[in-house]
């Protein structure tokens, strides 16, 4: 017995001497003694702790904590017993009730920690913030429930006040319902009264006073955010009252019918005919004269989403005005969701025959070309579709100098939508305008485009406008010489061959036939065209297309393939022929490939055109005398005789040409018969005509006109459908202060 005391006492002493050594506080065995076991749950919850010995005796251990050698306190570093005992007659209880509801405290009175290490929380501070949410949560349940009740009891009551006869209590009413839907609850209780949201609707159409009808809009705007709300307002004849308060002096209650509109258009199924029916839109273009930027993104989008897809709703727009006023606000603002939202509704109507030329007369193009630099991707893309589906209507336009030179630059993007509308534009801009065609030309548009080109690799989007751009630099303008010298030095022709082969997209391909033909144009091109395999590949689409149009034996049957007629392809190929031919050894490669033949029958071709190219290029060949005599074998004279007396000045000249050229080793006899022929029917009012044929002097090629329907079509939309594109839910809310009335001012109290 003795010895097992003695075996305690040195316990004793060997934990004192530990929490010396080790720890300046309670090393949490020594406060092991303020605890005990509680009886049910064996938890640490009351003052203090039971010790069973291996005997199973029981030994208290007193609940005042004491020092224990050298001096050192058993916790918090307290200076005295007395201190340390009252600290911690703060029971666990009272620990979290300081955490949970510490406005209950007594001022200066806080729960001490029980942890050693301050830099580590306890479960009861671990729990304190959720616990905290937990007791708002069911304080705003309470609240939520009594704001339920109160306005359930209290809407039947106002519905009749809101139909009374005395405008004093109409407004009285009014105010309050408005202050009802401040709260969540009460909102949710009008929403599901009909007759509630009837009754504002009304009150809102026949109020006297502008502040009745600014509560009853405000009332419709903070219902219209949920779905049962739009559902509502709509069943009860709401947007035809919103579509009258859009003629308001007020400012907040503009802005109150606009936002109300705005969510009923995006979400409400039906809302776009009523609004159109309401003549929603004859009062909202209008609207487009204000000053406000947000108040003008909102108006905007609403246009696009009852202008998108409805013919009628566009040339409402038109009629009221709208190109102008969108193209002011895209002319004179930098607010980027107002550009973004004004550059769509452009977009919508830039596809409308109607408005294209409204848009380009108030200098559209201009004003989308000065957004094309700057960091808003959305908006660039937007600005270069709309400038896209403009271009083919402004080949006219002066001041577009900035825009072509930033069109070339872009046309380095790697962005295949970018690069298909910078190419689209720049076709058709230089489409039968020399001025631009010049400066494209300057700018570097050439190898750009050449560049684009080779990226472009099977992307007929990108291919086919970028070589009829090619195509509209190399003819007629003054710089067109050094626009055909610049392909060939910056490799394009191999590029330019190669898109005549296999596979055929006839697009590309007619428009890679008219640019050949104007390269053929510049001697220093011909060897090159050459030597990149043009002529075999032009053979071989002008067999394949003639071989459709043989299938076909009146004009009215004409063989389409790609939206492009076979008479084109048969007319380009022969054409490019044609220039290509002025090359002696070019000239030899066409006759080797059994091709007189084919141009002979051209002939009798009922396209004027195609008699045009074909006797042209008949007259390139019969400058070799084998080929001359082939022409005649193969029975032209006939035809060419008959073509004499064509009205085609050019085909007659041809015609003569080739007849004086095959009958140079024909028998007096033949040739003073051609020349009577001649005489009587095409030259007797001509005789430098008569000479040049006489001579056989080569003709000079005259350009062709660069083809007025070459200009791009308005492309569809690639983005998604636009009537789901929201608007930026951020600019209801923010454009509130910006008024002369703050809606959100105190509510007089109610009645």
């Amino acid at each position: 017995m003795m010895s097992m005391q003695m075996s305690e006492a040195d316990s004793v002493v060997k934990v004192a001497e530990w929490q010396q050594t080790y720890y300046a506080s309670d090393s949490g065995i020594q406060s092991g003694a303020t605890t005990v076991l509680d009886d049910e749950s064996s938890t640490e919850y009351s003052g203090c702790k039971k010790y069973i010995s291996p005997k199973t005796s029981t030994t208290t251990v007193p609940a005042t904590a004491t020092t224990v050698g050298g001096g050192n306190t058993a916790a918090g570093g307290l200076e005295s017993p007395t201190d340390l005992d009252n600290q911690y007659s703060l029971t666990r209880a009272q620990r979290v009730r300081a955490a949970m509801f510490p406005e209950t405290l007594v001022e200066g009175e806080e729960a001490m920690p029980v942890q050693s290490d301050p830099s580590q929380q306890s479960n009861v501070q671990l729990l304190a913030e959720p616990s905290q949410l937990l007791k708002t949560a069911i304080v705003h349940l309470i609240n939520y429930q009594d704001d339920a009740e109160l306005a359930t009891r209290a809407v039947p009551e106002l519905t009749k006040l809101l139909a009374d006869e005395d405008p004093i209590v109409v407004n009285k009413a009014a105010m309050i319902v408005n202050q009802l839907t401040r709260k969540e609850a009460s909102r949710r209780v009008l929403v599901q009264s009909p007759t509630m949201v009837g009754a504002v609707v009304r009150a809102m159409t026949t109020a006297v006073d502008m502040e009745t009808a600014r509560c009853a809009a405000s009332v419709l705007h903070s219902l219209s955010h949920q779905k049962e709300g739009l559902l509502a307002i709509f069943k009860s004849g709401g947007i035809p009252a919103l579509v009258r308060m859009l003629s308001s002096p007020v400012e907040s209650v503009l802005f109150y019918a606009i936002t109300t509109l705005h969510n009923l258009l995006l979400h409400q199924e039906g809302a776009k005919m009523a609004v159109r029916l309401a003549d929603g839109l004859q009062r909202m273009v209008p609207l487009l004269k204000k000053s406000n930027p947000k108040f003008l993104a909102i108006t905007t989008d609403c246009l696009q989403l009852l202008s998108y897809g409805n013919q009628e709703s566009k040339l409402i727009i038109l009629a009221n005005g709208g190109p102008e006023g969108l193209v002011f606000i895209t002319r004179n603002y930098n607010y980027e969701k107002l550009l973004w939202t004004t550059s769509r509704v452009l977009k919508v109507l830039s596809v409308c025959p109607s408005n294209k030329p409204a848009i380009v007369e108030a200098g559209g193009m201009q004003a989308l070309g000065q957004h094309l630099t700057g960091s808003s991707q959305r908006l660039i893309q937007n600005c270069l579709w709309t400038l896209r589906n403009l271009s083919d209507a402004a080949t006219k336009q002066d001041g577009l100098d900035g825009l072509l030179q930033i069109l070339v630059t872009q046309l380095g993007s790697d962005d295949v939508n970018m690069l298909t509308c910078a190419t689209g534009i720049l076709s058709n801009l230089t489409c039968n305008n020399s001025r631009n065609k010049t400066l494209v030309t300057q700018y570097g548009g050439v190898e750009a485009l050449i560049h684009a080109v080779l990226r472009a690799g099977e992307k007929e989007d990108v291919a086919e406008p970028a070589v009829c751009a090619l195509r509209h630099l190399t003819s007629r303008h003054q710089d067109a010489e050094l626009a055909q010298n610049a392909v060939r030095l910056h490799y394009g022709i191999p590029a330019v061959a190669k898109l005549l082969g296999q596979p055929h997209y006839w697009p590309v391909v007619k428009a890679t036939v008219g640019l050949i033909r104007n390269l053929a144009l510049c001697p220093a091109n011909q060897a090159p065209m050459r030597e990149a395999g043009a002529i075999p590949r032009l053979v071989n689409l002008l067999l394949k297309a003639h071989q459709d149009t043989q299938r076909h034996t009146s004009s009215a049957q004409q063989t389409y393939q790609d939206g492009v007629r076979m008479e084109e392809i048969v007319e380009g190929c022969t054409g490019a022929l044609h220039i290509l031919a002025r090359d002696p050894m070019n000239r030899g490669e066409i006759a080797s490939m059994q091709t007189i033949p084919l141009f002979v029958q051209l002939l009798y071709s009922y396209v004027e055109n195609v008699k045009r190219v074909s006797a042209g290029v008949l007259c390139e060949l019969a400058l070799d005398k084998q080929s001359a005599e082939l022409i005649d074998a193969e029975g032209a004279s006939a035809p060419l005789m008959e073509l004499l007396h064509s009205n085609n000045e050019g085909i007659a000249t041809y015609a003569a040409a080739v007849l004086f050229r095959i009958s140079e080793d024909k028998s007096s006899d033949y040739r003073k018969r051609v020349s009577v022929e001649l005489t009587h029917s095409l030259f007797k009012h001509d005789p430098a005509a008569w000479e040049m044929a006489h001579t056989a002097v080569p003709l000079e090629h005259t350009y062709l006109a660069d083809e007025l329907d070459g200009c791009y079509p308005p492309y569809g939309y690639t983005d998604l459908p636009l009537d789901s594109l929201p608007l930026d839910p951020d600019l209801h809310e923010p454009y509130i202060p910006d008024m002369t009335y703050d809606p959100r001012q105190a509510y007089p109290e109610p009645l």
